[in-house]
């Protein structure tokens, strides 16, 4: 079943977009209900390949897929603990276990 979000653009044209999975890429998405946001839901999905779930986008920067990579280039370029929580806006401990996880 290919799954579809809808984006709308100033409430006239709408866009659609694709959804795969972000662990297997697969596109046999479906919905799996909502996840609260402080004031807003995000929509959830479930892949049927690998049975996990899923948001498009995520407020905590912890979460992003791009967070580790950038805490390990940080780090090798020299920058401390500190310096990474204040830049990224994450955590020590998401700092410490993303760096035991690379070693």
């Amino acid at each position: 079943m290919l799954v579809t979000k809808s984006i709308y653009f100033e409430k006239k044209a709408m866009a659609t977009v694709e959804v795969s999975c972000k662990y297997c890429k697969s596109i046999k998405v479906i919905k799996n209900g909502y996840s609260s946001i402080a004031d807003r839901q995000v929509q959830r999905y479930r892949c049927q390949s690998c049975k996990k779930s899923f948001q498009l986008d995520y407020t905590n920067p912890a979460y992003k897929s791009d967070t580790a990579d950038k805490i390990v280039a940080m780090t090798l370029n020299g920058s401390g603990v500190r310096d990474i929580r204040r830049v990224l806006g994450v955590g020590f401990k998401t700092i410490q276990n993303t760096l035991k996880k690379k070693e």
